[in-house]
């Protein structure tokens, strides 16, 4: 059966595919402010959770080690641009400069959770992960006392908001003739690291290092066999999705200006997962899918459940939270049921499934 749009082999239809896109996404901000600002902010949150996802994406998708403590990097990316950019320890050091810093001790961290775990698999790695993840998020809340560190429960505040030269990305300003608010200038810059981090996932998955990942979530004996270094395929996923993860962090905490240990809860982790696993584990556009759709959904309920009700009955009966959440668990149980896969399955995935059900 041909599909309905086959690129393959017409450059032009890509192309044009790829304009359309980019067209789209860089008059969305403007669109949605005629809406209210909250969707920008909204969008930003969005697109923050798309590299989340990316970035357990590499750990559980590209090699198979299931991790529910990946937002532990986050709160590592977060706290390092919190301390390093407020009145907490009297720094305030650039966002240029402080980024590369939050990945890099990030990827420390994700090595440190890979280097005790490179002979778990499945459930027991799961339950260590899980373990880390809640051991940071603990420091993170009791570091205030005997030395105030993370001022504990409490949070940072006063967090610098990114700057460049005389340009602040919090400010409203008018750029040729167009209003520019502080969320729609984050929203451009969360856009571009977005574009880079695809970028970056696409050339491993094609390398040699996606071959490898690849392997080794197979069959790592195989892979072992073959001469692949089990070892460092592990460690470096690890480390590159908690980079990803580290770099998130420190835009997070830009944007909100203030954090605190509740903002990296398990809940955050198992939803990063839930993410991963809708779209489709391994397929990077099917990670992206599912990120958006997990962010705006429940968004978009909460701001029509409410209104439909009391135009149905005159009243609400049912709290707008309580169905948004109902809603919301129902279709995740509907995909899995159906779309096991996920919605945009990987060709590997895809050829595993079809292999059981042979079987």
């Amino acid at each position: 059966m041909t599909p309905l749009f086959d690129t393959r082999g017409n450059p032009k239809l890509v192309w044009a595919g790829v304009a359309v896109v980019a067209l789209t996404l860089l008059v969305l901000p403007f669109a949605l402010a005629q809406v209210g600002t909250s969707w920008v902010r909204i969008t930003n949150y969005a697109i923050l959770y798309v590299l989340l996802a990316l970035g357990l994406n590499i750990v559980v998708g590209f090699a198979g080690l299931l991790d529910l403590g990946y937002i532990a990097f986050y709160a590592v990316g977060a706290y390092t641009y919190a301390l390093l950019a407020s009145p907490q320890f009297g720094l305030h050091l650039p966002f240029w400069a402080i980024l590369p810093i939050g990945a890099m001790v990030a990827a420390f961290f994700g090595v440190l959770l890979g280097a005790p775990t490179l002979k778990l698999r499945g459930d027991y790695l799961a339950i260590v992960t899980l373990g880390f993840g809640e051991i940071v998020r603990i420091f993170l809340n009791n570091l205030s006392r005997p030395v105030n560190i993370t001022n504990g429960p409490q949070g940072i505040t006063r967090i610098d908001p990114f700057s460049f030269g005389g340009f602040d990305f919090s400010r409203p300003e008018t750029l040729l003739g167009l209003a520019f608010s502080g969320p729609i200038k984050y929203y451009y810059l969360l856009l571009a690291v977005m574009v880079l981090i695809l970028v970056v996932n696409v050339r491993l998955q094609n390398s040699r290092i996606g071959r490898a990942w690849e392997a080794v979530r197979e069959d790592e004996t195989a892979a072992r066999a073959m001469g692949i270094n089990t070892t460092q395929m592990k460690l470096l996923a690890f480390a590159m999705g908690a980079t990803f993860g580290g770099v998130a962090g420190g835009m997070f905490s830009a944007i909100q200006g203030f954090i605190s240990p509740e903002s990296f809860v398990l809940v955050e982790s198992i939803m990063v997962v839930a993410m991963v696993v809708l779209g489709g584990m391994g397929n990077i556009w099917g990670v992206v899918l599912g990120a958006l759709l997990l962010s705006f959904v429940p968004e978009i309920l909460r701001w029509t459940v409410q209104p439909l009700q009391e135009a149905l009955f005159g009243r609400m009966l049912v709290e707008a939270e309580v169905i948004r959440m109902l809603v919301f668990g129902l279709a995740l149980v509907l995909v899995m049921l159906f779309r096991p896969a996920g919605l945009l399955p990987s060709a590997v995935r895809k050829r595993e499934l079809a292999d059981e059900r042979a079987a």
